[in-house]
């Protein structure tokens, strides 16, 4: 199932709308969450005004790559790191955009190589199993 058209769907899925960057992150960690559970953390945190919690970070570990993106004071600050063993050998800063696919590229091949990859890439699209 997953080939260059699922990967360009589950890219523009999780690009979604970043115009407003705390309703973008509200919504692709719900997907995260939801497609990848034992694999992605989220953290929230109250603002000042806000009714309720808003996205302050989200991590997806995905093999030997860890994805991080995080909001502080208005600003997006997306990472994409290489940990082998829990210790990080390499972490960079990426744009948006870089982040967004590299992470899709990742949860697309690993759609590639086992079922659980591929099930959590239908739920990101929101294809029922096996259709």
């Amino acid at each position: 199932m997953a080939g260059d058209a699922d990967f360009e769907l589950l890219a523009a899925s999780l690009r979604s709308d970043t115009r407003d960057l705390a309703v973008f992150l509200d919504a692709l960690a719900s997907k995260l969450e939801g497609a990848l559970p034992q694999r992605t953390r989220v953290s929230r945190r109250r603002g000042l005004f806000a009714q309720r919690k808003q996205v302050a970070r989200i991590e997806v570990e995905l093999g030997e790559e860890r994805y991080v993106l995080r909001l502080d004071g208005g600003a997006l600050e997306a990472q994409r790191a290489k940990a082998v063993r829990g210790v990080v050998l390499k972490n960079e800063l990426l744009g948006l955009e870089e982040w967004v696919e590299s992470l899709a590229r990742a949860i697309a091949a690993e759609a590639r190589t086992s079922e659980h990859g591929r099930l959590a890439l239908e739920r990101l699209l929101g294809v029922s199993p096996g259709g």
